[in-house]
C-alpha cells in the first residue's frame, strides 16, 4: 500500500514538473510573439511614412525617377513579405533600408528640400520610428535568445521537443551597416 502511494506521489510530482516546464516555455513563446508583433507595428509605421517622404522629395527632384521607383518597389516587397517569416522580413527590410539610403542621398543635393518643413517633419518621424524599431529588434532577439537557451537546457531539453517547442530565428542583418538607423540629418 505504501509502495503504491509513493509511486502515485512520484507520478504526481513528475506531472507537476512537466506542467511547470510547459508553462514556462509557453510564457517565453508568448513574449517572442508579442515582441515580433511590436516589430511589425513599427515596420507598418515605416511603410506608411515612406510614400509621403517619396512624394515630398519628388517635388524637388523630378529627374530621380529610378530612385523613387526603387524605394517604392522595396517598400512593396517589405510590406508583402510573409508577416510571420522572420527571414523574409529581414531580407525585405534590408532592401528597403538600402533604398531609403539612396533616397536620402538624392535629397542631399537639394538645399531647398532640406529646408522644407514637411520634409523635416517626415525625417524626424522616420528617425523616431527607426529608433523604436531598433529597440524592438533588440527586445525580440533577447526573448528569442532566452527561449532558445531554455529549450536547450536541462531539464527542459528532455520535454521541449516532445511538447512541440522548436528553436526560433533571430532578426539579424547580414550587413552590419544596415543595423544603423537610417541617416536623416542634412
Amino acid at each position: 500500500m505504501i509502495g503504491i502511494m509513493i509511486f502515485f506521489g512520484l507520478v504526481a510530482l513528475f506531472i507537476v514538473w512537466i506542467i511547470a516546464i510547459y508553462n514556462n516555455l509557453v510564457k517565453m513563446k508568448v513574449k517572442i510573439d508579442n515582441s515580433w508583433s511590436d516589430i511589425k507595428v513599427f515596420l507598418k509605421k515605416r511603410f506608411d511614412l515612406i510614400p509621403n517622404l517619396v512624394e515630398t522629395v519628388k517635388g524637388y527632384a523630378e529627374h530621380e525617377k529610378s530612385t523613387f521607383d526603387a524605394v517604392t518597389a522595396a517598400r512593396a516587397a517589405a510590406a508583402n513579405a510573409a508577416p510571420n517569416d522572420v527571414k523574409a522580413q529581414m531580407e525585405a527590410n534590408q532592401g528597403l533600408a538600402g533604398a531609403l539610403g539612396r533616397l536620402f542621398a538624392v535629397a542631399e543635393n537639394y538645399p531647398e528640400l532640406k529646408a522644407n518643413t514637411n520634409f523635416l517633419d517626415l525625417q524626424a518621424a522616420l528617425q523616431n520610428i527607426e529608433g523604436d524599431l531598433g529597440n524592438a529588434r533588440r527586445y525580440y532577439n533577447a526573448t528569442v535568445r532566452d527561449f532558445n537557451t531554455a529549450i536547450q537546457q536541462f531539464p527542459a531539453v528532455l520535454v521541449a521537443g516532445a511538447l512541440g517547442f522548436t528553436k526560433r530565428e533571430f532578426f539579424e542583418l547580414d550587413n552590419p551597416d544596415e543595423a544603423k538607423n537610417v541617416e536623416v540629418k542634412f
